[in-house]
């Protein structure tokens, strides 16, 4: 380890002069200890003021606030955890707004309630702002609690616009002048679906997980001021929040800042709930698998995948890089693999094939309510030899009123694509 030497040089600094070996040594003295205090005392118009009598309920307080302190200097973050305002919980609304998971988000002063889209495959956090082309925001009350919210910058006292010199300006080239607002254009995955508008620097409100105080922190968000594709048709009608690798994605910024440490949580439970945290490190036996960089660069969370299990029997040229996208409901498999798999699983099912004109995978099963199927397990194997098995790798489906069951299909789907996609996995 190349700092080994500069260590044991500074722990143990030994000069040996003739056959009479020099040791230099200095006295540790605590800093509570009376020895500092009076050399606090001494040190002209210094004022030593409160000293917590040793060993008091004061002084282990200062010392625990002490060590708190030190650890948010070692870790490089002010707080371990954060949540949004409105609550660490993430929902489902459902088909209405394109089986995503949402949570709310307070944003400005005074701060506007949005129910934001939760997306690992991009970076940008926007809202609707002074709409041009924007999705409707009414008519969605039977899933909803409260009105979903519209951006005014101008009405928020703490907004201000990015200018088109600002670093994270990425079309600042194409401004007529370095001090005007910086427009911004993101196109996504899905076909024909994209916002645009200008980026604002505003602020948000998070709860600490520990003593549940409120913080406020300044982000980067785009005042969304035309949308297209399927932003159109209830997909994130209230905005979007990116959670990617990107200098202008939330975790970042938040990090940048040393609020938290550079990282956040999703966990969805099987009634379309979950919840959220940033900075969230997890736990020490949790299991854990590396990114894979593209090109040499992190631009967004791709695992390498080493090999497929079905039941018993794993594939042994299965090998490919998937992107991890809380923004997709299913997984996506390369073709080569995708057949593999999914004939594999064909091979096990004890159940008969159906063919739903409706559905949009092609490996679908009868099945009913009083003889469950007996599906085999799905498994993943990664890059460090961690497994992860699939809990629910199937699609009920049930009849025209929705009381029985009727049957079910492998929620995977192929792509022309050699990168897969690993969704939520929609139960």
């Amino acid at each position: 380890m190349p700092s080994s030497p500069l260590l044991f040089f500074l722990l143990t600094f030994l000069v040996v002069v003739g056959a009479e070996p020099l040791i230099f040594s200095s006295p540790m003295v605590h800093r509570f200890s009376e020895e500092a205090r009076e050399a606090g005392a001494a040190v002209p118009a210094r004022e030593v003021g409160w000293w917590p009598a040793l060993r008091s309920p004061e002084y282990y307080e200062v010392l625990v606030r002490s060590d708190r302190l030190r650890r948010r200097r070692l870790v490089g973050a002010k707080y371990s955890m954060l949540y949004p305002a409105e609550g660490s919980e993430t929902l489902s609304p459902g088909n209405d707004f394109g089986w995503l998971h949402y949570t709310w988000v307070d944003v400005g002063t005074p701060n506007v309630s949005f129910l934001v889209a939760l997306d690992a495959g991009s970076d940008l956090f926007w809202v609707p702002c002074d709409c041009i082309q924007c999705a409707p925001l009414s008519g969605y009350h039977g899933s909803l609690d409260k009105e979903l919210g519209m951006y005014n910058p101008d009405e928020s006292k703490t907004s201000k616009h990015l200018s088109c010199s600002h670093e994270l300006c990425t079309l600042g080239g194409s401004c007529s002048s370095s001090k005007q607002p910086c427009p911004y254009t993101v196109n996504y995955y899905s076909e024909n679906t994209s916002t645009s508008g200008l980026l604002v620097e505003d602020t948000i409100y998070l709860v600490k997980t520990d003593d549940h105080l409120s913080i406020k922190a300044p982000v980067i968000l785009g005042c969304g001021r035309k949308q297209s594709g399927g932003y159109l048709d209830g997909i994130a009608p209230d905005g979007l929040l990116g959670l990617g690798f990107g200098e202008i994605s939330v975790p970042s910024i938040l990090a940048k800042a040393g609020f938290v440490r550079n990282s956040f949580s999703m966990c969805f439970r099987g009634d379309d709930s979950g919840r959220i945290f940033f900075g969230d490190q997890g736990v020490s036996t949790q299991h854990t698998t590396p990114f894979v960089a593209l090109d040499g660069k992190y631009v967004t969370y791709i695992i390498g995948v080493e090999k497929f299990c079905v039941g018993s029997w794993c594939f042994g040229k299965t090998s490919f890089q998937a992107l991890v996208d809380s923004g997709s409901s299913f997984t996506f498999l390369p073709e080569e693999v995708y057949r593999k798999v999914t004939s594999e699983f064909d091979r096990q099912i004890n159940a008969s094939r159906l063919d739903y004109d409706v559905s949009p995978w092609e490996y679908c099963y009868s099945a009913n309510a009083l003889e469950a199927p007996q599906v085999p397990a799905i498994t993943l194997t990664f890059s460090v030899n961690e497994s992860f098995e699939v809990i629910n790798p199937i699609f009920s489906i049930y009849d025209k009123e929705e009381h029985d069951l009727a049957g079910f299909c492998i929620a995977l789907q192929s792509s022309a694509e050699s990168i897969g996609t690993i969704g939520r996995e929609h139960p």
